[in-house]
């Protein structure tokens, strides 16, 4: 799989592409607040590039379990100033996670070359106008409710029929508006309305996705599960949690990584990819 716009080119076949989370919000689960400063938030993502970044993420509404949604307007001063200034410094596609179609719009002008969209294009009827206008990638996330109460006993009757399921009508969406197969980007959305176990069954299945011939993308960094697993282990303490997670998931079929740490993360990719290609690259 090869995913080409812009002068951006995502070569599946070669290497497994890492993105790097850019949190511009005070209440994200792990990195909340850190980097809510513009300044901060830029060098971080320039720090990011240099340790390894194929993507950057930038996100300014936390979608942790139970939050908030955040007015628009307060969405736009948060992203948009970040993604001028970072756009001008690097040259590596910067993607925006929102689900909101006007955030879209706006960073896709500023900068942006990726949209991230937690909601798989379901919360905002506008959003894949957008997408298909601007002709760019689309990141279509599984979720089970909305952020403020998808974790409340989530229950399936088949999850990875049910997810699948999902990904099919998304698709179909992003067809009827005219978003070209080869520009979507799924992602089974670690976390967002799934037990610990329902991210356990998913990572361990991961090559069942593949049937829809797309790119896979797991965002799985520091998250609860991996806290759960490692008894009750903080954020900051999920590190090596996070890398087992990294390598498997790329030996199951992942072809992005959505990461906290990259740095530490570039590197765990590297040598999850050299033995699934039993190739040093």
């Amino acid at each position: 799989m090869r995913l080409a716009w812009n002068s951006f080119c995502l070569d599946f076949s070669r290497k497994t592409y890492v993105m790097g989370i850019l949190n511009v919000t005070p209440d994200s689960f792990s990195d909340g607040s850190i980097y809510f400063d513009k300044a901060k938030a830029v060098d971080h993502a320039l720090r990011m590039a240099d340790d390894g970044a194929d993507i950057i993420d930038i996100g300014g509404e936390s979608t942790r379990p139970g939050s908030e949604t955040v007015p628009l307007e307060e969405e736009l001063r948060r992203t948009i100033p970040v993604i001028e200034e970072i756009s001008k410094k690097i040259n590596i596609p910067i993607s925006i996670d929102t689900y909101k179609s006007e955030v879209a719009l706006r960073a896709l002008e500023s900068g942006a070359s990726i949209v991230n969209d937690i909601s798989g294009m379901r919360f905002d009827p506008e959003m894949p106008k957008v997408i298909a206008k601007y002709k760019v990638p689309v990141v279509l996330m599984h979720i089970k409710g909305r952020p403020k109460n998808m974790q409340k006993n989530p229950v399936y009757d088949a999850l990875i029929p049910e997810i699948m399921d999902y990904f099919r009508i998304s698709i179909r969406l992003a067809n009827k508006f005219g978003i070209p197969e080869n520009m979507i980007i799924i992602d089974p959305g670690i976390g967002f309305g799934k037990t610990a176990e329902h991210n356990l069954e998913i990572i361990n299945n991961l090559s069942q996705f593949a049937s829809l011939k797309k790119p896979i993308l797991i965002g799985a960094s520091r998250k609860a599960f991996i806290g759960k697993i490692l008894g009750d282990a903080p954020a900051e303490e999920r590190l090596e949690g996070t890398a087992a997670v990294v390598a498997i998931s790329i030996i199951n079929g992942a072809n992005i990584v959505r990461v906290h740490d990259v740095k530490e993360m570039a590197k765990v990719v590297k040598v999850a990819d050299a033995i699934k290609r039993e190739k040093i690259i």
